[in-house]
């Protein structure tokens, strides 16, 4: 077994759901998910964030736009679809439920 593909795994899943979650409240740029993964103490950078976000947009579970920028190239805002917020009740539940367990388990005297 490699645990190294589990981590990897799991940590991408985690992510993804984070990300869902985030846009969930509000459309963001890139460097805006950046700052509130960081803020939470995830450390993801652009080379990270990009695959999934493509991966997340190609599943249908995000859309964007683009919007001109003052001070350099357009950007581009992401926003979840009714798709993703489906998904993301999904990821929700699945969490609920693993966090419920493990609490169970570990907090028994």
């Amino acid at each position: 077994m490699n645990t190294e593909n589990t981590k990897a795994q799991m940590r991408k899943g985690i992510l993804e759901f984070c990300i869902l979650s985030l846009i969930n409240h509000r459309e963001m740029y890139v460097s805006d998910l950046i700052d509130e993964l960081k803020k939470g103490k995830l450390d993801v950078v652009e080379g990270t964030l990009y695959p999934l976000l493509t991966r997340l947009k190609n599943g249908e579970f995000l859309s964007y736009r683009w919007e001109e920028s003052t001070g350099g190239p357009p950007r581009k805002y992401y926003q979840i679809t009714e798709k993703g917020k489906l998904f993301l009740d999904e990821l929700q539940n699945t969490w609920n439920e693993l966090t419920n367990s493990v609490n169970q388990i570990t907090q028994k005297s």
